[in-house]
């Protein structure tokens, strides 16, 4: 597969994937209000190649060479929930408790760091 091919193949595929509703999942209708889920979409990938010749191996025959490859990855993460309702529209955020409590921990352990390093001093 030629790369020009192989580029327009992962382009195809991501346009497929990397749409509106990756981000803003289909709305949901509960009690007169619309439910919207919102999303943060990251994602890249990457490739390369190369070619190149060496001089004559033991066998007297030039050695010739060439690679490539790529990869890719991509990345959902929820943030909100977008209630619309017919008096007002209101973004619900979604809290990481897991990003609030290791943030907690660090706030703790360094606050606890300081007050021994002060106490060490004296």
């Amino acid at each position: 597969m030629a790369i020009d091919e192989m580029l327009k193949n992962i382009s195809d595929r991501i346009g497929s994937v990397a749409t509106v509703n990756t981000a803003f999942g289909e709305a949901r209708v509960l009690d007169h209000r619309a439910l919207i889920p919102v999303a943060l979409v990251m994602g890249g990938f990457g490739g390369g190649g190369g070619e190149g010749k060496m001089a004559a191996g033991e066998d007297g025959q030039p050695q010739e060479g060439s690679g490539g490859g790529g990869g890719g990855g991509f990345a959902i993460r929820p943030l909100a929930v977008l209630e619309v309702t017919d008096q007002q529209t209101r973004i619900i955020p979604i809290l990481d408790l897991t990003k609030i409590i290791l943030a907690s921990l660090g706030l703790i352990g360094g606050t606890l760091f300081m007050f021994a390093r002060r106490k060490s001093k004296r």
